[in-house]
């Protein structure tokens, strides 16, 4: 089960990559129907360019493959793989669902003599139908033709080349498990396998394949009788659009045809090149005190007549920028806001245009400006700029880099206390009424279920920090409550009853809570949550996060007690509770974020998540995560344990206007019991990163946009 849905992913990134910046398409590996860089089926050594992400869709032999890949670093690549088989009776399906996972690691880079060399692992967590490992060399023969060999154990084995290490058991329909488990006690045994194949780039765009595959297909040909596998050799031309898009045509062992089309792009190509936001307020420098000194005149602070007006004028032009100000300072010299950033992904751009506002609007007396963003009512390390500075900086080439030279950091700064600055800021209310689409994924009855609807809700700011929210859903069309099955699960039942929430709760109470958001002490922020947090669960949630400004590591702690929620998505909450918590570790280092949350989940488990992202400096997430419990894989079912990949993804990517709409949405091969955490809104680290030093100086360039 997942609230997120890859489809609705898809068509969006589809939409995007439509119009995405052209590149040079010869430099770009071409991808094989595994969804790897490679010539037909056998992959090649080249690495695609760091942080590229491809989505495909193949065919062949009543074989469907729906596939998702990353270049995850210059030399990692990770991918996910869903793939239909028709006429594979297994588990007591027709037609055949697999999911697998696949790791590449690029071990050496192409040079003058050298090929590339990579190491892969191919369907190392799955039921094991496409297990195999490979060693391949690659090499450039001018600047049209590549060439590719290597030695593959498991499926790449077939033609068994040389003899291997250990024993590595056939696998038939009847021998494919659950899958989900790591493959490790079979990975490198066996016999040993050769493969090899070039390809020829005829135009910039057209490029054709052959090669000599090891993959006998024994199963599906000797086995099922699937296919019939006449040939070793496969053949293949494929066309690459500027724009990433590739289409491919294949003959396949001597008796099938085959198509692919693959969709390749990089969150830093956006389609829509620069911004599309409107232009921010010029910074008119003041007159030189010696020539002017009446414009540094400091009467305006001594009325209150007069500060109420340099308020309301700049209030109302933060404003015409997306921007709100929840309080003011004011002195002669010095003014700090506290802003509310409502239109801006990255923070150094909210900071930069308000500093240009304050710059347009405040006497010309104010030399210092410090802006404290506020995140839920919680204030976030403030920047203090001087004026003269931005004056002097705001056209100069470096003018950015200057700026966050001379800006003083504070990480914790004061709050504003009530009665201060505008009196009128709190409490304010905001309604929503939006679509939603809740999705069922990778069910073996049937992969694909789907509700459309829309949900309504309405927030409540009593007080700075103090939030009383909710939200109800209401389905228009889908075919979620179709799903029959009844859970099987030997553990307690906390997410694999998901299909009678699905038959019964609508429409559904999704939320109804109250929130208060605090800072305790220095470089900690804290949460205390209370009411129907989720779907399925109501109860109480308390955390607290030490996220220093200028530390990559932030440490977390949670503690929740909650009940088990009716069915019917009412207010009426069912016999089972369980106390969870977790103790949570965060890093970033460069273009990566790791966490680790240590911990009890809903089911009464203890164990441990692990999660890994990779962070684009425009807002987008690429990640993976895997749950660890000490819960066995027989108890745990069909998967073996919890695990997904995560995709973060703001909307002004497409749109090339900022925004601070970012969804997540998570892809789960199947959701379980085990391993299943609470999904309560509003953690905290989430609400603060964007304000630490990492994040803010990866996005500083924008701060003058």
């Amino acid at each position: 089960m997942s609230t997120g849905t890859g489809v609705s992913v898809l068509s969006l990134l589809l939409a995007g990559t439509a119009g995405a910046q052209q590149f040079d398409v010869t430099s770009w590996p071409t991808t094989s129907l595994y969804n790897v860089p490679g010539l037909v089926e056998m992959p090649s050594a080249f690495a695609r360019p760091d942080g590229e992400l491809s989505f495909t869709v193949a065919n062949f032999a009543g074989m469907s493959r729906y596939q998702f890949s990353a270049q995850i670093s210059p030399r990692l690549f990770g991918g996910f793989r869903y793939t239909e088989i028709e006429d594979f009776d297994s588990a007591g399906f027709s037609t055949y669902y697999d999911r697998s996972f696949d790791l590449r690691f690029t071990a050496i880079r192409e040079g003058a003599f050298l090929p590339e060399v990579t190491l892969g692992l191919q369907d190392f967590i799955g039921t094991g139908i496409y297990s195999a490992e490979y060693l391949v060399a690659s090499k450039h023969l001018g600047n049209r033709v590549e060439v590719s060999a290597g030695l593959g154990w498991g499926r790449l084995a077939g033609n068994s080349v040389l003899s291997g290490f250990g024993d590595r058991p056939d696998l038939t329909p009847e021998e494919v498990d659950e899958g989900g488990e790591a493959n490790l006690d079979t990975l490198f045994r066996g016999e040993i396998g050769g493969f090899a194949g070039l390809q020829y780039r005829v135009t910039d765009n057209v490029v054709l394949k052959a090669e000599y595959s090891s993959d006998h297909y024994d199963l599906e040909s000797e086995t099922l009788g699937i296919f019939d596998r006449d040939s070793a050799f496969n053949f293949g031309a494929t066309y690459q659009t500027e724009n990433g898009t590739e289409f491919s045509a294949y003959y396949l062992y001597g008796s099938e045809f085959g198509v692919q089309l693959t969709f390749n792009f990089n969150p830093d190509r956006p389609p829509i090149g620069g911004t599309l936001d409107g232009a921010p307020f010029p910074i008119t420098p003041r007159p030189a005190r010696s020539t002017d000194p009446q414009a540094y005149a400091t009467g305006w602070s001594a009325s209150a007549e007069g500060r109420s007006r340099v308020e309301a004028q700049l209030r109302e032009t933060l404003l015409l920028e997306r921007l709100e100000m929840e309080a003011l300072r004011l002195a002669p010299d010095h003014a700090v806001l506290y802003l509310r950033n409502s239109g801006y992904e990255a923070e150094p751009q909210a900071l930069g245009r308000a500093a240009r506002v304050m710059a347009a609007t405040l006497p010309a007396s104010v030399e210092v400006f410090t802006i404290v963003p506020m995140s839920a009512g919680m204030t976030l390390p403030g920047f203090t700029f001087r004026r003269s500075d931005l004056e002097r900086n705001e056209i100069a080439p470096d003018g950015a880099e200057r700026m966050l030279a001379a800006a003083t950091v504070t990480g914790t700064p004061a709050a504003f206390s009530r009665g201060e600055g505008i009196s009128d800021f709190y409490p304010r209310t905001d309604l929503l009424l939006a679509p939603y689409m809740r999705t069922s994924l990778f069910d073996p009855a049937n992969p694909f279920r789907a509700d459309v609807g829309l949900r309504f809700g309405a927030a409540a700011e009593l007080a700075r920090g103090v939030v009383v929210s909710g939200s109800i859903t209401k389905k228009l069309v889908g075919n979620l409550d179709e799903n029959d099955h009844e859970s099987d699960s030997v553990l307690p039942h906390v997410r694999s009853d998901f299909p009678l929430y699905d038959k019964e709760g609508d429409p559904g109470i999704d939320t109804l809570q109250g929130a208060y958001y605090f800072r305790p002490g220095q470089d900690l922020y804290g949460r205390m949550t209370a009411g129907y947090l989720e779907q399925m669960f109501a109860g109480v949630s308390s955390e607290l996060l030490w996220a220093p400004y200028d530390t990559p590591f932030a440490f977390g702690a949670e503690l929740n007690y909650v009940r088990q929620r009716d069915y019917d998505g009412g207010l009426d909450l069912l016999d089972y509770d369980v106390v969870t918590g977790h103790a949570s570790v965060y890093y970033r280092y460069e273009n990566y974020l790791a966490q680790v949350d240590v911990g009890r989940y809903l089911a009464g488990d203890d164990g441990a998540t692990f999660k890994l992202e990779r962070v684009y400096g425009n807002g987008w997430k690429v990640g993976a995560f895997a749950t660890f419990t000490d819960v066995s894989s027989d108890e745990f079912g069909e998967g073996s344990f919890d695990k997904g990949i995560t995709l973060t993804i703001p909307l002004s990517w497409f749109t090339g206007r900022s925004n601070v709409n970012v969804p997540e949405f998570t892809m789960r091969p199947l959701q379980r019991d085990g391993g299943a955490r609470l999904n309560v809104d509003g953690r905290l680290y989430d609400l603060v990163d964007h304000g630490r030093q990492e994040r803010v100086e990866d996005q500083w360039g924008r701060f003058w946009r």
